[in-house]
């Protein structure tokens, strides 16, 4: 394996779409949400370290989830668990942790990926993987794998790219925020537009001047601690610097700033796994169209429906079409699958009561 291959995964989310299931206490990232017997963390680390050294392998998550990392993930140091102290958003996490690599390892080139995420053709994602890494150690490059969109998704940003460009990786015209549905028709029709899926491939050189350059401010914030990372005393300056930076994304802060922005379109298949509707998507189903984890049921009248409940919990619906149905301790929810977008509105008030 490459020694300057490194990954940067994303495991501080807390994924309140999925609730109850997913709670602040344990999100998504820790579950096993499509039952294959592993969680979404434990099968992103797995897909990247086919490609990337395990001990090259960062974990960066809010320091409420460090005991959780460790369990799930027996095969890391501690030292590679990187604590964010506050939640500022993915810009100021991904310079720390690149900071840090850059110390340890100046020709490193990375993988930014978020853990709870779904690829079945892992094959075919280590390829595009490994074309990315190629392409960002001759190139000063920030490369993004973008998404084939399978339908006018009104929820995921996209990306445009230059549709005379005739190369496998493309230049990046610009990104687009999320769309309405007739926009979103509109990009699928142009052909050169892509979903934004949030992996990232760079040299640590290019996304350390692209800080320097776009982001000066936060760079020279996180450079005041060059000295103490790797060592014993970066705890104490990231407890105490952290907090003051700003809570910017990754796409606003460079992304949507640098000209040497490019995109591969990947080969693979993906799902963001954000919603429980899109977790309906990956799961098998009957003849009716429900997709059932853990629960034994009786069903009658019944279609479209997504159905979870633990231990094996008898479970039984007639009349019932498009809903999400998830037994989860003291919580039943009974919710129309149209309206899934609210779960994180009705989380909030489940925990105000």
């Amino acid at each position: 394996m490459n020694s300057n291959y490194y990954a940067i995964l994303m495991a501080g989310g807390v994924g309140s779409r999925f609730w109850p299931v997913s709670t602040t206490e344990f999100p998504k990232q820790f579950h096993d949400m499509l039952g294959s017997g592993e969680t979404l963390i434990q099968k992103t680390f797995s897909r990247l370290s086919k490609l990337i050294p395990i001990e090259n392998i960062l974990i960066l998550t809010n320091e409420r989830y460090y005991a959780l990392v460790l369990e799930q993930l027996p095969q890391v140091q501690p030292d590679q668990v990187v604590l964010e102290p506050a939640m500022r958003n993915t810009a100021p996490c991904i310079l720390y942790a690149s900071l840090k690599i850059k110390k340890k390892n100046p020709n490193a080139v990375m993988v930014v990926a978020p853990s709870d995420h779904w690829i079945e053709d892992e094959v075919a994602f280590t390829q595009n993987l490994q074309q990315c890494f190629d392409f960002c150690e001759q190139e000063n490059a920030l490369l993004t794998l973008g998404i084939q969109p399978t339908f006018p998704n009104t929820g995921f940003g996209y990306i445009e790219f230059d549709k005379t460009d005739s190369s496998p990786i493309k230049k990046v015209n610009q990104f687009r925020e999320k769309p309405d549905y007739e926009t979103a028709k509109h990009f699928l029709e142009q052909g050169n537009f892509l979903w934004n899926g949030g992996i990232f491939i760079w040299s640590v050189q290019a996304i350390t001047s692209a800080f320097d350059q776009f982001q000066p401010e936060l760079n020279r914030l996180f450079l005041k601690g060059e000295n103490v990372y790797n060592s014993p005393n970066e705890v104490a300056f990231i407890q105490e610097y952290y907090p003051q930076a700003e809570n910017i994304s990754i796409d606003y802060a460079i992304l949507e700033k640098a000209a040497n922005v490019y995109v591969l379109p990947a080969t693979f298949d993906w799902n963001d796994l954000g919603t429980w509707g899109s977790l309906h998507e990956k799961l098998d189903k009957d003849a009716q169209n429900n997709a059932v984890i853990n629960a034994t049921v009786i069903l009658e009248n019944a279609s479209n429906n997504i159905i979870r409940s633990e231990g094996k919990k008898l479970v039984i619906v007639d009349g019932l079409d498009d809903f999400i149905i998830v037994d989860k301790g003291d919580v039943l929810l009974i919710y129309p699958k149209g309206k899934e977008q609210d779960i994180k509105r009705i989380t909030a008030l489940a925990n105000s009561l």
